[in-house]
């Protein structure tokens, strides 16, 4: 069985104490509330409610049992009745109208974790964002909430738990407590012993002892999944990729069917000895210890139930009371044992998970790195500033390579300045440093001869429009695509689109610029291509009217006819901007003032194309006669 860090099981995963039980948990349900303050008030009322109600129903119940096993009165039979069918319909009212609130509540849950993780990830630092690390942490983070149940939100499911355990024993308490201060008369004979303050002592002493023994082999057995997770976690992991290989990963459909690569799957799904088969550790462990400890826990339950009847019969039979109390009895402390073994097992539960809910606080409270200025950029300013990388060099998080080395240059605002090289060159981390999503391992970049890292970083950041090679659509409507934003100016988006060539596709689209760019959302959603996809970046990259405009292999997945269509457009789309251009097809940076030529994290040339072309040792020149070779040979 493969098995990677994130996946490995912690055998040796301490447990927290009760102190930093209780923090921890108490923290989880303070950041819940926060986000929802209703969420917490709502399950309050609906859990204290819920909690209460049987016992109106057991009390009421026993009263009747008690007045027809009795005097039988029938004014007062009626009384009871009409009281008990009144609460009953006045409770079943009150639970309609709260359950439905509860549950809105509870489905919430599931959101308010995801966005409690995504409001973090978009306040981290872009370079932890693209930590590989980082995204391990949350990666593993997510499988304990969906494979085994270890998830943030299941805090508020303990709190349910213990506040419903507390309520319940104020009521199952409130209705026992005359079962044993109750006397058996002197003409019971030797059941007079009952009244004996030993023996009340020596049943309440069994009782508890049977009430905490069942719980805690539940907790035991909870404890080895909650040891298992990350075993648990990878067997998942394993199961979802093969056992959906053949129908859901759609994008390697094709691969399998050709290359009959389903064989793969039978080690992961028909192989009993894996994780969730039938000789698979997790089934011998429930057929062993795990499933020893419920069977146990099962026991001392009936042990339980036995007591309480044996008890509870022989002082009726007694004559301490009557058959209506009997009723009330047996119900209220099976319930009342049955809570105190609901407590005990959520509290061993809750110390489980504990270690769980740290390593989200662990993610959750993770700190930036980068430093945060405070100068504010002026984007008119910006229009005539000068940007000089001195001496700068990086290496991504986690490797010992540098991307970048020892770069040094300088290049006006205004100009077009093109990024040139072969893969894995340093061209787009290049990029990265400028737009700060990193800060240089050595080095420092220069605005207006000022360290960038003291500009405040959020106005830094927004004198950059940047289509990245790897951008992304979101599957909402085609404006708010093109605009990054819910309110937009509708003509403007329009125009943005026409410039960057998408003017036809718009005309024919269903409901233009409301058109959904999937069908998720409408059935008349359109799939765009890829060179659609494309041109509606560039739009977006042209609406947000940021000073520096830099493209990314722009045209990648244009034809030629459309990327000729961009070049033709390029000055109108840049207009005044400052335009830094990377791509691999050399032929399209002949229109740019000045070209960057990066080979392995160095930057080898700088100058114009016929510049550098002249130089026939270089770089350049290499690249643009393989290309030109390449062009000659497909004619």
């Amino acid at each position: 069985m493969p098995e990677t860090s994130q996946h490995k099981t912690k055998k040796n995963q301490n447990q927290l104490s009760w102190k930093e039980t209780w923090k921890i948990s108490l923290r989880a349900l303070k950041l819940f509330s926060r986000y929802r303050p209703s969420m917490l008030r709502i399950h309050t009322f609906y859990t204290i409610y819920t909690a209460l109600t049987p016992f109106v129903n057991i009390y009421l119940s026993a009263r009747i049992i008690e007045e027809l096993s009795g005097s039988r009165d029938p004014q007062r039979l009626m009384l009871l009745v009409t009281l008990t069918l009144g609460f009953s319909a006045f409770l079943s009212l009150i639970s309609a109208l709260t359950r439905r609130h509860f549950r809105i509540e509870d489905h919430f849950l599931f959101w308010l974790e995801r966005q409690i993780k995504a409001d973090k990830m978009m306040r981290m630092d872009y370079c932890l964002i693209d930590d590989a690390k980082v995204h391990e942490k949350l990666d593993t983070l997510d499988q304990y909430s969906n494979n085994s149940g270890r998830s943030l939100r299941r805090v508020i499911w303990f709190y349910d738990a213990i506040l419903s355990g507390v309520v319940s024993l104020f009521g199952s308490f409130s209705l026992t407590i005359s079962l044993f201060t109750s006397r058996v008369p002197e003409s019971a004979g030797k059941l007079t012993a009952l009244n004996s303050p030993l023996f009340l002592l020596l049943i309440a002493g069994l009782l508890l002892a049977v009430t905490y023994l069942s719980p805690l082999f539940v907790v035991k057995a909870d404890a080895f999944w909650a040891k298992s997770a990350g075993q648990h976690n990878l067997g998942n992991l394993l199961f979802g990729f093969y056992g959906f290989l053949g129908h859901k990963k759609t994008d390697i459909a094709a691969d399998i069917r050709m290359y009959r690569q389903e064989s793969v799957c039978e080690k992961y799904i028909n192989n009993k000895e894996a994780l969730f088969c039938s000789k698979g550790p997790f089934a011998l462990k429930a057929r062993g210890v795990v499933g020893a400890w419920y069977v146990l826990s099962r026991v001392f339950s009936v042990i339980f139930t036995g007591v309480v009847y044996l008890f509870v019969c022989s002082k009726a039979w007694a004559g301490a009371f009557g058959l209506g109390m009997v009723t009330q009895y047996i119900s209220s402390i099976s319930r009342l044992s049955g809570k105190i073994s609901s407590l005990f097992q959520v509290l061993g539960q809750a110390r489980n998970h504990a270690v769980f809910l740290k390593l989200n606080f662990d993610f959750l409270d993770m700190e930036n790195v980068m430093h945060q200025g405070n100068l504010a950029v002026e984007k008119r300013n910006v229009k005539n500033c000068e940007i000089e990388f001195r001496d700068v060099s990086f290496q991504y998080p986690g490797s010992d390579q540098y991307a970048l080395r020892h770069v040094n240059v300088t290049f006006q605002a205004g100009q077009r300045l093109a990024v040139v090289g072969q893969n894995g060159s340093g061209k787009t981390t290049f990029i990265k440093l400028l737009c700060r999503l990193h800060d240089p391992t050595e080095g420092v970049i220069l605005l207006n001869g000022i360290d960038i890292r003291e500009y405040d970083y959020d106005e830094y950041l927004s004198v950059f429009s940047v289509v990245f090679q790897d951008f992304r659509l979101t599957e909402y409507t085609l404006g708010q695509n093109v605009a990054s934003k819910e309110e937009y100016d509708r003509r403007r988006a329009e125009d943005c689109l026409r410039k960057a060539g998408f003017e036809k596709r718009l005309a024919e689209l269903p409901m233009g610029m409301d058109t959904y760019l999937s069908k998720r959302f409408s059935e008349e959603g359109v799939i765009m291509s890829g060179g659609e996809k494309q041109k509606i970046a560039l739009a977006r990259t042209i609406y947000k009217d940021a000073p520096f405009i830099i493209l990314d292999e722009p045209t990648a997945a244009l034809d030629p006819i459309a990327e000729a269509e961009i070049y033709s457009r390029f000055n109108e789309i840049i207009e005044d901007k400052t335009a830094i251009y990377i791509s691999h097809r050399l032929s399209s940076c002949r229109f740019c003032d000045d070209i960057c030529v990066f080979d392995n994290g160095n930057l080898v040339q700088q100058g114009s194309h016929e510049t550098l072309l002249a130089e026939e040792n270089g770089k350049y020149y290499e690249l643009w006669m393989a290309q030109a070779q390449y062009y000659a040979n497909s004619q």
